[in-house]
């Protein structure tokens, strides 16, 4: 089985209003300026969040940010080489920054050559990390900030989620 890879993505805010509707019922904002809209539906093993869709008669599963990236593009073509990266380096994240903004970004669009740069990863291949510090911690990061804001935004457990554990730190 090989790996799958992104489709040509549309999202129209008025063909498509009902599976925004699903999407952003999904989301969980932080009232802060530089606070990640959290994803709290269905998380892969990767620790992206996962979104089903509807094209052509074909129900399909798309990342989350990638979804938001499109839906802000609001009907122009996400292309399958457009990859939506994580300036916030937090996987559940989709909120969408746009070219301009200041501060934290978020989900923006690159190449994969700028996501390996963001990554650290561009002047030479970095290892990547498995088991308790790679992916599966990425899930588990992911899937505790989904808890932290199931009943709305709380500030201290987003925290304590993006810092791996409930216990206050020194600074």
């Amino acid at each position: 089985m090989g790996v799958s890879q992104p489709l040509r993505l549309v999202v129209d805010r008025r063909i498509h209003a009902e599976e925004l509707r699903r999407f952003d019922s999904n989301v969980v904002r932080g009232p802060g300026a530089d606070d990640c809209a959290i994803w709290t539906g269905a998380v892969g093993a990767d620790g992206y969040g996962r979104f089903w869709v509807r094209r052509g008669g074909t129900r399909m599963m798309v990342r989350a940010n990638r979804y938001a990236l499109a839906a802000a593009l609001d009907g122009e073509a996400l292309e399958p080489w457009v990859r939506a990266l994580h300036g916030c380096n937090n996987p559940p994240c989709v909120r969408v920054s746009s070219p301009g903004d200041t501060g934290l970004l978020h989900v923006l669009a690159g190449t994969q050559r700028d996501n390996m740069l963001m990554m650290g990863r561009g002047g030479g291949r970095v290892a990547v990390r498995r088991g308790d510090h790679g992916v599966k911690a990425r899930r588990a990061r992911a899937i505790a900030l989904r808890e932290a804001v199931r009943d709305g935004w709380d500030a201290q457990a987003v925290a304590a989620a993006l810092l791996g554990s409930p216990e206050p730190t020194l600074w």
